[in-house]
């Protein structure tokens, strides 16, 4: 699929993004600029991203994820280490209104590709570097995987509330909210730019993210001093806060409000609770978190689940169902909205792709699909170096095998 240049991209139509990023975290993020209309350019090496070779995929270099995080891309394939590649890099950044990596900054300087050396081929660029750890920190040039951060964020601590041992979630979920937090710095920064023609440094350190994250909450008491009280935040913290078995399924019920409260201890036949003290307000509820969500199994285990959404539905309260991801294909909501869309990809055949759920009227009406599918390793080296000048016999001198 090519851009039909009478479709409207989205906001950032117009934005070139030089992506020089791996596995998830960065490409989840220019993923979201491509989506939002940017020109992203995917430089990888000749081998191209791990990501390509995972497991399931139809053919080599093509693996599902690779198709997920690289729609609404361009591919470029260029080898760093030599003069060729370096070369054809830096007119590309020569083009370039950002600029994001996931490389080590040992490794961004002894290339050359630190912010210093990438500013003086393009001075206003927004210059983005995310990876493990902050730059003035001691364990800046450590590596650092998802799993590696839920550890050192106190994410996968968060499990010891519930009485087991510590745990990683089952979604890499510092590699995505860590990406979701590269998105508006860099549009933070093209407004920037777009004010006052300065370009700017952004870094975005996964540790620091998922423990900033983790901490919205849970610093709790700590948050004074000196601390009124300890860390956590004892509503989400109790071992009782979990999906409730109904006679016929699971669900999710969480009453919030104290009308919400005082509407499901009607419906529920439990009328005393409304007036008890420990369940009065919000304050007191969370204070009572234990006991009051520890009541909740019991309270809706004669229910069917419909019957159970029927009356949150009916009242307001914030309820589902708990859905497998094989339930997610057939759920009316998703259904309806196209979260999951069908379409054919030019080399790997019919497939699926989740729709973006942000909606831009700037898009028009193919809300969220996308203007490109993910392209192949190295698919449009020629394409994109010849709209910086490059001639065929230039081509020649990049060994891209």
């Amino acid at each position: 699929m090519q851009t039909d240049p009478n479709r409207p991209l989205g906001p950032l139509d117009g934005v070139r993004v030089i992506d020089l990023t791996s596995v998830v975290m960065g490409p989840l993020a220019t993923r979201m600029l491509g989506d939002m209309g940017a020109d992203v350019i995917r430089v990888e090496n000749p081998g191209g991203d791990i990501l390509r070779h995972y497991e399931p995929a139809r053919s080599p270099g093509m693996s599902a994820l690779a198709i997920s995080m690289n729609r609404n891309k361009r591919s470029v394939v260029l080898d760093l280490k030599t003069d060729a590649g370096m070369r054809a890099l830096h007119d590309l950044i020569a083009t370039a209104d950002v600029f994001i990596t996931t490389m080590r900054r040992s490794a961004l300087v002894r290339l050359g590709l630190d912010d210093a050396s990438v500013r003086t081929i393009r001075p206003d660029v927004v210059y983005c570097v995310a990876n493990g750890y902050g730059s003035n920190g001691p364990s800046a040039d450590k590596a650092a995987y998802d799993d590696v951060i839920q550890a050192a964020s106190g994410v996968s601590d968060l499990f010891t509330f519930s009485g087991g041992d510590p745990q990683l979630m089952p979604t890499i979920i510092a590699d995505k909210v860590c990406g979701l937090h590269i998105v508006p710095a860099i549009t933070a920064a093209l407004y920037r730019r777009a004010m006052t023609g300065e370009g700017d440094s952004i870094e975005v350190p996964m540790a620091e993210v998922m423990a900033s994250f983790n901490l919205i909450e849970h610093l709790g008491g700590l948050t004074f001093e000196p601390p009124i009280g300890p860390f956590s935040y004892a509503r989400v913290t109790t071992p009782n806060r979990r999906p409730r078995r109904t006679r016929d399924g699971w669900v999710v019920i969480l009453p919030y409000s104290t009308q919400n409260w005082r509407d499901f201890f009607e419906f529920v036949s439990r009328p005393e609770l409304i007036d008890d003290a420990r369940f009065a307000d919000q304050r007191s509820r969370v204070a009572n978190s234990d006991t009051l969500y520890g009541m909740l199994d019991d309270l809706v285990a004669d229910f069917t689940t419909s019957e159970l959404l029927d009356l949150c539905d009916a009242r307001s309260i914030p309820a589902a169902a708990v859905m497998s991801l094989e339930d997610i294909a057939d759920d009316p909501h998703f259904a309806a909205v196209d979260l999951l869309h069908d379409d054919t990809h030019p080399t790997e055949g019919p497939y699926r792709v989740t729709r973006d759920p942000i909606r831009f009227d700037s898009r028009g009406d193919e809300q969220g699909l996308p203007h490109r599918h993910a392209p192949r390793l190295g698919e449009h080296t020629a394409e994109v170096l010849a709209e910086v000048g490059w001639k065929p016999e230039d081509l020649a001198a990049l060994d891209t095998t």
